[in-house]
């Protein structure tokens, strides 16, 4: 898939700028692929971003990692970045990063247990008592799609049926595009009472 992706972008001469962020969390069994490890070609094309912020939970500290091994684009990009007055981040921003980096292996390995073992539980949840939603099963991330399109709603009213009856917020899939439609997405990075909560009362709301 990213060869056929790479592929296409070298041939109409589109430049990739690859978000990452969600590198760091991903399941056993599974596997991140760099879009520029690739193939040398796709790494000349490609701008990789990616941050400590989901991964770590820092999401208010105002650093990014962006990789650009094509020194012509790096140097462009440099140009634009000291022009815009970003180029040089905050010193707790900096400390941050590097404590992350350095300390939070250990936190990370837990994390990813945590989020797996509330994945399991949302699946299995939903599976056995709200038939009708389907969980997507993921790779990574804290981020799970629910196929909504069981329920026979149609968009607008799928998104007044999670806010107003099941007392949730969650994401309409619509604002990915409309491959999104019929879809919610949930953030489970949460204690599991909590996330159990929210399952129980999304199950009080479809058999309402």
């Amino acid at each position: 898939e990213l060869m056929a992706l790479g592929q296409f972008c070298l041939e109409h001469e589109i430049t990739i700028i690859s978000d990452e962020i969600h590198s760091d969390l991903v399941f056993s069994g599974y596997e991140h692929t760099v879009l520029t490890s690739v193939s040398k070609e796709l790494e000349q094309n490609t701008v990789v971003c990616n941050a400590p912020s989901k991964t770590f939970n820092i999401a208010g500290i105002p650093a990014s990692n962006v990789i650009i091994a094509n020194e012509k684009l790096r140097s462009s990009y440099r140009q634009v970045l000291r022009g815009s007055g970003l180029a040089l981040p905050n010193v707790f921003a900096v400390t941050a990063v590097e404590a992350a980096y350095t300390y939070g292996e250990a936190w990370l390995d837990e994390l990813l247990l945590y989020l797996e073992d509330n994945y399991r539980l949302a699946s299995s949840f939903i599976a056995e008592r709200i038939p009708d939603i389907k969980v997507i099963e993921p790779e990574g991330t804290y981020l799970l799609w629910l196929d909504c399109r069981g329920l026979g709603l149609n968009d607008k009213e799928l998104d007044s049926f999670i806010k107003e009856k099941a007392k949730l917020l969650l994401e309409s899939g619509t604002i990915f595009g409309t491959g999104g439609s019929g879809f919610q997405r949930m953030n489970i990075a949460c204690p599991r009472s909590l996330l159990l909560e929210a399952l129980q009362r999304l199950e009080k709301a479809v058999r309402g």
